[in-house]
């Protein structure tokens, strides 16, 4: 048995533990039996974990999230140079590489001082970085939308396309007309719902209405982005603000010795709006 490690703030001392947790016959059995696929959704757990520490204002939470999204990219790391890959040292080389290629205003002789004139020069490395990486790889040719990942959350991904395809041309420049488009989608949700067959089960008739709810959501991300917000986040805060408000509706009800289960529709809509106007 290894003995246990002490704490550190050297970053060496955590690299040292991975590669404990991952030596055969005396590391840690689970750890072991990980690969990139497995470890891959612990790995977009913990960053969702850091963006909730964030939005709720806990640093010390926060602190924790982001030693555990370490771990996270040691890990990765650290299977890699099981494979002769790449290792630590590498990743740490090839964002430090990265940095300063994309802040020649910082590190180099760009004088592009304003936030908005580094936006635009940071898209034009990005760019160029991209097409020297197809090259590379014997790529004819990228699509304007390459290179969003698939594994993005929907709404995040969505954002992406859109931009991208924003940048070549291909986008609404009124905040109103994107309103018009979904209103239009929400139109032809009604009309799927009013082709279902009444004699059929509604499940069969869903299907099209439920295609048409995607081609909405697909819309709200775009006024979203219009305004200048992330579609992600705004959900998110949408989604405190529900489960504040039902929670206040639960408080109500038990005060009065009931559950949410034995009341009326009617009655939790009422204190919806109570819980609402509080706020």
């Amino acid at each position: 048995m290894n003995p246990a490690p002490s704490p550190s703030r050297d970053i060496v001392r955590l690299i040292e533990i991975m590669a404990a947790l991952r030596t055969p016959k005396t590391g840690c059995p689970w750890d072991l039996a990980q690969d990139f696929s497995t470890i891959a959704p612990y790995t977009l757990e913990e960053a969702y974990e850091v963006a909730d520490a964030i939005a709720r204002g806990d640093l010390v939470d926060l602190k924790e999230e982001l030693g555990d999204l370490l771990l996270q990219v040691i890990f990765h790391a650290r299977m890699a140079e099981e494979r002769g890959a790449f290792d630590f040292g590498d990743v740490v080389a090839a964002i430090t590489a990265k940095l300063i290629r994309r802040h020649p205003h910082v590190f180099g002789d760009e004088k592009s001082r304003t936030p908005q004139a580094v936006e635009g020069l940071w898209e034009r490395i990005k760019s160029q970085e991209k097409a020297e990486k197809a090259a590379h790889k014997g790529a004819a040719s990228q699509g304007a939308l390459a290179g969003i990942p698939i594994a993005l959350p929907a709404l995040t991904r969505a954002l992406k396309l859109q931009a991208k395809a924003g940048k070549v041309g291909f986008d609404w420049n009124d905040p109103r007309a994107v309103l018009r488009k979904i209103r239009e989608e929400a139109d032809e949700i009604e009309v799927a719902l009013d082709g279902v067959n009444p004699a059929l089960p509604a499940e069969s008739g869903w299907t099209e209405a439920a295609a048409e709810v995607g081609d909405l959501l697909f819309a709200a991300v775009n006024l979203a982005r219009h305004l200048n917000a992330d579609p992600e986040a705004l959900l998110r805060q949408t989604n405190r603000k529900f489960e504040r408000r039902f929670t206040a509706i639960e408080r109500a009800l038990a005060a009065n010795g009931k559950a949410p289960q034995d009341a009326t529709l009617a009655e939790m809509d009422a204190l919806w709006d109570e819980a609402k106007a509080q706020e």
